[in-house]
């Protein structure tokens, strides 16, 4: 395999143990929940979690209608501190449920035919306090909508199955969102928090919320062979984004979003850089993604914490908005750099590249003017584009230009182009061997 050009030693260096004790954590998967793939519930004799338990020993009933929040709530109760690790086995069936939190040293395994169904039931959704690096809901001021599936302060949790599927139902959230009925902002099917060594893996998410897979303040994650769908058209369902993470590889996904495929974050203005704590370190490979109206990958906007150290290779996007797209603003602070992204084969796109250094909403009034982000030491290579409108738009920041930036072996395909091909303002090239 050919290696990224213009690496920096120390950087790699991290990178390599990140994808260790990530590689570690997804062996011991194999261990203890994976064998379990193809076998049933016979295979769950094997493993290494030392207790096991099927969602109906709680009282469950997966008939599509009967509410299993306190079954679920009750079985991860009986697991927590079990000595060894415990695994909740959910059956086929169609399990509807609110929100219950997850526990350490814990494996939740799906059927292949179990369907988790998020409640459509309101009084099921307690409010929660915003994060810290937001200081708000995303959609609204104050407080948000618990997540489906959470956890806070984890250690070792493998949430994965035989590609069993974790619905959202997220069509009564959408229209209300569009109507503007709602009073907090909508949760994700799935947010862990200050958590460390985490497995999300060969599961499918459809219609969530809003985001799907949420990350935040995390550390060596891996989420592998999952499989997001939502309507293109759908508010804000994001498919994976870690944010505020370090040491994190998404492999093998397959993603169709209403937004974004996957958007590294680290905060909001100066929530954000009062936390202080960026996305680092971060492996995205084998990546397949359809996305009308937004980005293969995005950095940002959300990225006061700072963005550094991002791989991306053997990315293949269809009909979608443009491939990895900087978004930031005055006001976000902090930077985004050391990122490397190569063998990308996008059909049908808007943009190749886009940059944008403007990209506006702020949480509050409080926002810091002189939080200027720098944008530097970004590097695309062996790129592969047809049927696009406009080949690159990078937008930097007058004052501040975004620097270092270096394309190189790109073949782009523009037709129909009623704009430049290129566009460029307010940004400076580098040297791809530095």
């Amino acid at each position: 395999m050919e290696p990224f050009r213009k690496i920096n030693l120390k950087v790699l260096e991290r990178t390599v143990v990140a994808l260790l004790a990530s590689t570690f954590l997804f062996s011991a998967a194999v261990e203890c929940g994976r064998d379990a793939v193809g076998g049933g519930v016979a295979a769950l004799e094997s493993g290494c979690r030392a207790h096991r338990v099927s969602l109906t020993e709680f009282g469950g009933v997966g008939d599509g209608v009967t509410s299993n929040t306190e079954a679920f709530r009750a079985a991860v109760g009986h697991l927590e501190g079990a000595s060894g690790g415990g695994l909740l086995y959910v059956p086929a069936g169609r399990w509807v449920t609110g929100p219950f939190n997850l526990t350490s040293h814990f494996t939740l395994f799906l059927d292949k035919d179990a369907v988790l169904l998020a409640t459509t039931d309101f009084d099921e959704w307690p409010i929660i306090d915003p994060l810290p690096s937001y200081g708000r809901g995303r959609d609204l001021a104050g407080g948000r909508y618990s997540n489906l599936i959470m956890g806070s302060n984890l250690t070792d949790v493998i949430i994965t199955g035989n590609n069993g599927t974790i619905d959202g139902q997220g069509k009564v959230w959408w229209d209300k969102f569009h109507s503007k009925e709602l009073n907090f902002t909508r949760g994700y099917l799935l947010e862990l928090m200050y958590s460390d060594h985490v497995l999300i893996s060969n599961l499918t998410f459809v219609n969530s919320m809003a985001w799907n897979v949420h990350p935040v303040y995390c550390s060596n994650v891996i989420v592998s062979g999952i499989t997001i769908l939502a309507p293109t058209d759908s508010p804000n369902t994001d498919g994976i984004n870690p944010d505020s993470c370090s040491g994190v590889r998404i492999e093998d996904c397959y993603i169709v979003s209403g937004d974004d495929c996957i958007a590294i974050k680290s905060g909001w203005d100066q929530y954000g850089i009062k936390v202080g704590l960026p996305s680092e370190h971060i492996v995205i490979r084998r990546l397949t993604c359809i996305s009308p109206t937004s980005a293969v990958i995005a950095l940002g906007s959300e990225m006061s914490g700072g963005i550094r150290n991002v791989r991306a290779e053997d990315i293949t996007a269809i009909n979608s908005e443009s491939g990895v797209r900087i978004k930031t603003a005055i006001g976000r602070g902090n930077y985004v750099k050391d990122v490397y992204v190569r063998r990308m084969n996008l059909y049908t796109m808007k943009w190749v590249f886009w940059m944008t250094g403007n990209y506006g909403s702020h949480p509050d009034d409080m926002w810091d003017p002189k939080a200027i982000p720098e944008v530097k030491e970004i590097h695309y290579s062996d790129v592969v584009a047809e049927n696009v409108t406009m080949a690159g738009k990078l937008e930097g920041i007058e004052g501040a230009p975004f620097k270092n930036i270096c394309i190189s072996n790109v073949t782009a395909q523009v037709v129909q182009s009623k704009k430049p091909i290129w566009n460029c303002t307010y940004v400076e090239g580098g040297d791809e061997l530095g």
